[in-house]
């Protein structure tokens, strides 16, 4: 059985089963335009507790989920 033949069948299967293909695109993890921004957001991160300002804010105005 060829490959093509082999995809249709199981896909008419997951079909019977009620289910359905999705297509996902993500990004290429492989590019240096990744490479770049990941290490960008990185560097945000690790930073991040050095403003610890905007943190106190945001704990003095959030309300604890099993308050409400």
């Amino acid at each position: 059985m060829a490959v093509r033949e082999r995809v249709s069948e199981y896909r008419r299967r997951m079909r019977e089963r009620g289910f359905r293909p999705v297509q996902v695109w993500v990004p290429d993890v492989r590019t240096p335009a990744f490479a770049t921004e990941a290490r960008r957001q990185a560097a945000l991160v690790a930073a991040a507790d050095r403003r610890s300002d905007d943190q106190a804010f945001i704990e003095a105005i959030s309300a604890p989920w099993d308050e409400e």
